[in-house]
């Protein structure tokens, strides 16, 4: 009778373990591959070499990119170079990257960047918060841009117990912003446990220094984050659910659920068209290349444009997509002026005609 029980217990545990591996599979779009759309006049941006995880262009076509995101389980062409933000001029006939100089006192050799987001003040101050992860923890990290002589000064470090895996941040003030943490734990092995039993429990954050709370969780994983010009909702990607949530905004800083928008690849951040109200976001058609890098096999790049997501019939556009053979892990994609800039994880970043 021993005997039987064991043998029914493994046959139970084999059986979860095969569900669960399925599913991790299906979470990761295993089996997808993606048709080629191109679009004209695209080139590789010189000296981006190491990623271009995020991107955020001001109004008047000033764009920032952050660049050499080492992460738990991701490939980097550089681990030991420390990130770097660059900044781009979209208004010139042939823009080119100049890194930012950072004020002294901040710790360059853990600079580790992630999202980003900006925010004009009313005298035109320009912040830029910065997701970090020195040494694999999670921070917060507020600059002042200085246009002058193109460098960034550190005005503090944000940290908090609530912000414990800061994946991609929004801001909503000069020194407040909703954050998703894309895991709730940061141990990398039980991330991977996470991931594979599929817990939802990741979450949004709302942070000022008066206020810091939970506005929203039951996520797999939440990536990108972003706001609708009129500010009235915020949009969260869930990367391994390969979706887009829409959130109202309340005057409490809260956030309630209104539509969520399901896709066929993993979405990763999300930038807005300010004159128009579509989201651009960057995606991973096959997440299992992105985490199990293959030079033989590489990561494809994918470029989404959702139109009316608020109507019940929104129109989603693949833009753009490759095989990896031009940009790999494609995270993100902006637009100014007819043109769209494309960052990725870990490779290149692109620019293209549309």
């Amino acid at each position: 009778m021993g005997k039987l029980l064991a043998v029914a217990l493994v046959g139970i545990a084999a059986a979860l373990a095969a569900e669960r591996l399925l599913a991790f599979r299906n979470r990761l779009n295993a089996s997808r591959e993606v048709a080629p759309v191109s679009l004209p006049n695209c080139r590789l941006i010189k000296g981006i070499e190491t990623g271009s995880e995020d991107i955020d262009i001001l109004p008047n076509g000033l764009a920032f990119i952050s660049s050499g995101l080492k992460y738990p389980g991701l490939k980097s062409f550089a681990p030991d170079k420390p990130g770097e933000i660059f900044l781009m001029d979209l208004n010139e006939d042939n823009p080119r990257a100049v890194e930012l100089r950072i004020s002294r006192g901040f710790d360059l050799a853990s600079f580790n960047p992630h999202g980003i987001s900006t925010y004009i003040d009313r005298d035109d101050t320009v912040y830029l918060f910065v997701v970090n992860h020195p040494h694999q923890k999670s921070t917060v990290e507020l600059f002042k841009f200085v246009e002058d002589d193109n460098s960034l000064v550190h005005l503090k470090t944000i940290r908090h117990d609530l912000l414990i895996s800061v994946n991609d941040i929004v801001a909503m003030g000069p020194d407040s912003f909703y954050a998703t943490n894309d895991h709730y734990f940061t141990d990398f092995l039980l991330m991977f446990l996470e991931m594979f039993l599929g817990l939802t429990w990741s979450n949004v954050v709302y942070y000022s220094p008066k206020e810091v709370k939970e506005v929203a969780a039951g996520f797999y994983s939440a990536n990108g984050i972003n706001i609708s010009p009129d500010r009235k909702y915020l949009y969260v990607a869930d990367i391994l659910d390969h979706n887009i949530y829409v959130m109202e905004k309340h005057a409490n800083w809260s956030l309630t659920h209104v539509k969520t928008l399901q896709l066929d690849t993993l979405v990763d951040n999300l930038s807005i068209d300010p004159r128009t109200g579509d989201i651009w976001t960057g995606c991973h058609p096959n997440g299992m290349k992105l985490f199990y890098y293959d030079p033989e096999n590489l990561p494809a790049s994918e470029v989404l444009r959702i139109q009316n997501i608020l109507s019940e019939e929104p129109v989603v556009t693949r833009v753009y997509s490759d095989n990896g053979s031009v940009l790999q892990g494609s995270s993100v994609a902006s637009i100014y002026e007819g043109k769209l800039l494309i960052g990725t994880v870990f490779h290149r970043a692109l620019y293209c005609d549309l």
